[in-house]
């Protein structure tokens, strides 16, 4: 492997490197740096998570930028602010020895006016998120009329935010001439696009295979239901007696139940989401790195920038709505040369789900039981025993105490000194453990948990009549969904899209404003007018709606929740839906509505 100097970097920027504890380059670097160097070529490189792409792109940056010209000649997009944060601290890192050498990072929730000074001073180097590069360029006050290279960092990450519009808008007012550094570490079709419109003739390099899991990561998965959900996350941070995770979650309210549960059972542990002020979430993380806090529950966007390299486990709560998010969770373990866990907990239901994961990672997950109580004590106590073994012992400041308690445990013999220290310390753990239940069988409905409703009860479940179809997505979905301004910050939950319609939750307690929205505002996607319906919640039992329970009409014309008429059997492009959709929903040409099928608890 060659060193950062025979890499063709300058002696300044080595003995950075050096300072900061760099000695060899990582695959993405050794591939990357020689050939931006080399050539003014566009590169298209393949990164996980915690390959050491920061340097990889921004060290040949350095290696060319004019220190004399206070022009902005590079600017770098990553999705958040906390990314944008350590890439731009980074870089300064790195440019230590370069004191003309300016870097300016800029985001939203900071002050503009101090971003716009800073830039004004003049800055080789700006590192941005996408919103507030767009927002200086129309201010004037960014100005990219010289630019020499566009990084995009994380670009399926910001794709998968709604941030293409604003990727658009900033690659337009770039010269042609420019060198374009696309980063990410999948490679869906959006991304794909970003790079055939914007990129000639790219170079491709690569840390691994595309879209491909790190080989230094372990998949497993835990076959769950609602009820054993919690108790078995639990039993895991149990059982792993030195965890320093991240557990994902899928919706900020589902991350904040899960922290506050594991907080009152005594864990260390914390929520991230999107709904803390910018001070608290800096705290949690600093907290977390410093490891007072051993268990981490996040959403994915706000976890996007912690920069943790010794992670042992990955949890995942609930599988991600877009499989392709499952490598950006599974990639922040098994960083830096470190083993790591990423862990699954799903349902049967679920459990389908797995395989174009598996796919997409070119990896297995291995079907894990949940750790019995027997298990869990027999860890903890070894674990016990570990640290009394490895403990150092300071003869100076207990020495005038021994004799006293030398001649108090006299009378005990070793093996009864043995059992009383470990019932002291032991007791509460193995009487929490006494008579645990198997987790593994599933098919008991008792609820053991000690917890309330399940997060899918806290929401409401609409259907919408777009699909893939009309070039749908996620993001462009959450998008449209925010236009409508039910209210500030609402929950959305989980997400399906279909071909020709799909379904979206959201907090229940909106779900009369939100019917309102969407009819007040009468909204068009791609040239169709958009409607919702609420899917109703079936209770229990088995079978299909009998007599006047499915034959009951929403009203006697026929039309839809919020008034607008429906054509028979068809959504309103005319082609017809599905009867065998993911929800199980079947048009009902008698009320225009819809049939539905109950599915067994």
């Amino acid at each position: 492997m060659a060193t950062f100097l025979e890499l063709g970097l300058k002696e300044e920027i080595k003995k950075a490197l050096t300072d900061l504890g760099y000695e060899k380059p990582t695959v993405i670097q050794e591939k990357a740096i020689p050939q931006v160097i080399a050539s003014t070529q566009d590169l298209k490189a393949f990164a996980q998570t915690g390959t050491g792409k920061t340097a990889a792109f921004s060290l040949p940056i350095l290696e060319q930028i004019d220190a004399d010209s206070k022009q902005t000649q590079a600017v770098i997009l990553s999705p958040t602010r906390e990314l944008a944060v350590q890439i731009g601290n980074n870089i300064k890192d790195f440019s230590k020895y370069l004191p003309n050498v300016k870097v300016t990072t800029v985001y939203g929730g900071a002050n503009i006016e101090e971003q716009i000074r800073s830039l004004k001073k003049g800055s080789q180097i700006v590192v941005g998120t996408p919103g507030r590069t767009v927002d200086l360029i129309k201010r004037r006050a960014l100005k990219l009329g010289n630019i020499r290279w566009v990084v995009l960092d994380e670009a399926d990450e910001m794709l998968n935010m709604g941030f293409k519009d604003e990727l658009d808008q900033v690659l337009d007012v770039t010269p042609e001439d420019k060198q374009t550094l696309l980063f990410s570490a999948t490679f869906p079709r959006e991304v794909e696009a970003i790079a055939a419109n914007y990129m000639h003739n790219p170079i491709e390099v690569s840390s691994g295979q595309k879209n491909e899991g790190s080989n230094d990561v372990t998949h497993q998965f835990y076959l769950v239901n609602e009820r054993t959900r919690y108790p078995a996350l639990k039993r895991i941070a149990d059982v792993n007696t030195n965890i320093y995770a991240i557990v994902f979650c899928r919706t900020r309210r589902e991350t904040q139940e899960v922290a506050n549960n594991l907080i009152k059972d005594g864990y260390n542990a914390d929520a991230l989401h999107g709904d803390l002020s910018q001070a608290q979430r800096d705290s949690v993380m600093e907290k977390f790195r410093k490891k007072n806090i051993q268990i981490l529950v996040a959403t994915d966007v706000a976890a996007r920038g912690l920069d943790v390299n010794n992670l042992t486990h990955v949890i995942n709560h609930k599988l991600p709505d877009q499989i392709e998010n499952y490598t950006h969770r599974s990639g922040r373990t098994g960083r830096a040369g470190n083993k790591g866990v990423s862990i699954a907990l799903v349902n049967n239901k679920d459990k389908g789900k797995l395989r174009p994961i598996e796919r997409i990672i070119k990896k297995k997950f291995v079907q894990t039981p949940i750790p019995s109580g027997k298990e869990i004590c027999q860890n903890q106590l070894m674990h016990l025993i570990d640290k009394v073994q490895n403990s150092e012992v300071n003869e100076s400041q207990i020495e005038e105490f021994l004799p006293n308690i030398y001649e108090k445990l006299s009378e005990l013999s070793r093996e009864e000194l043995i059992k009383k220290f470990v019932s002291l310390e032991f007791n509460s753990f193995l009487s929490y453990y006494e008579n645990a239940e198997d987790l593994n069988n599933l098919s008991s409905k008792r609820d053991s948990s000690g917890r309330g409703r399940s997060d899918s009860e806290n929401m409401t479940r609409f259907f919408i009549n777009i699909g893939r179809k009309d070039s749908l997505n996620p993001a462009r979905l959450i998008g449209l969904i925010n236009d409508q301004r039910i209210t500030d910050n609402i929950e959305i939950g989980a997400i399906d899209i279909l071909d020709t319609f799909s379904f979206f939750e959201i907090d229940k307690n909106f779900e009369t404003a939100a019917l309102a929205a969407f009819e007040a505002n009468e909204p068009e996607f791609s040239g169709r007018s958009v409607n919702i319906e609420i899917t109703k919640k079936e209770r229990s039992g088995g079978g299909r709606r009998r007599g006047g329970d499915r034959g009951r009409r929403r009203n006697s014309d026929a039309k839809s929740g919020f008034g607008r008429k429906r054509k028979d059997a068809n959504d309103s492009s005319g082609r017809r839906r599905s009867s065998g959709s993911t929800d199980n929903r079947a048009k009902d040409k008698r009320t225009g509505g819809f049939g539905r099928r109950r599915r067994k608890r």
